[in-house]
């Protein structure tokens, strides 16, 4: 797997406005495409994630939370070190269990899958509106893709994850922007503790359907804002 260099990505510093995370790229801070997808998330789940915490408690729901944020990192950072060949280990509890389910990515999902990639934790932004950080841009068996990592604490159903594909595709549109591509192949690489590996992969007509509800989505933010 090598680095091919041909987009350059803008280095920028993650600031808060207002308690939410934006990017600032120098000329304007941006909020960034989770804290839009937040501030717009369907009262349907907004009652769904209360339900669950009441159920729960709130001091079980918090742990659950800083439990998977904490692997979810360390996840992340073992993917990373192993595209940069720089082989990053924690040996905590949570590093071991974290190390696991990401190598359960790199040989369900990575290996024979990219042969190269232009970026890793690239900044994308669309001028004036919105940015990001996707985990990866890179060829997909042969197909420039956006694609993202994500750790889960049991296994997913496609209609469960809406929100993650308008995620990837806002970051597709703001590729395509900036850079001039046409991306036309989003994917997520999702593994849970017990390193059960899901791909889901959204293509073509798919793209731009969740661009489109992004879109909506960010009407919808700014309309708040302002």
């Amino acid at each position: 797997m090598k680095h091919n260099p041909k987009f350059i990505y803008p280095k920028s510093t993650r600031a808060t406005v207002e308690g939410e995370r934006h990017y600032d790229l120098g000329a304007a801070k941006l909020p960034s495409v989770t804290t839009i997808l937040s501030a717009t998330q369907p009262p349907e789940k907004a009652k769904a994630l209360a339900a669950w915490k009441l159920r729960v408690g709130a001091d079980e729901a918090a742990r659950i939370v800083d439990n998977s944020a904490t692997r979810g990192t360390a996840m992340h950072r073992i993917i990373e070190s192993y595209l940069t060949g720089q082989y990053h280990l924690d040996l905590t509890d949570v590093g071991r269990n974290a190390h696991n389910m990401a190598q359960t990515i790199i040989k369900n999902g990575l290996d024979n899958k990219i042969n190269e990639y232009y970026g890793i934790e690239a900044t994308l932004y669309y001028p004036d509106l919105y940015a990001g950080t996707t985990d990866l841009v890179a060829q997909h068996i042969g197909q420039d893709s956006i694609i993202d990592f994500k750790q889960t604490n049991k296994p997913k159903k496609r209609e469960w994850i809406e929100d993650y594909f308008v995620q990837i595709a806002a970051y597709a549109m703001a590729h395509d922007c900036v850079y001039g591509t046409t991306i036309k192949k989003c994917v997520v690489m999702m593994c849970d503790p017990n390193n059960l590996y899901q791909e889901f992969v959204i293509r073509d007509h798919e793209v731009k359907n969740y661009k489109h509800r992004f879109l909506r989505r960010l009407d919808e933010y700014y309309s708040k804002v302002k």
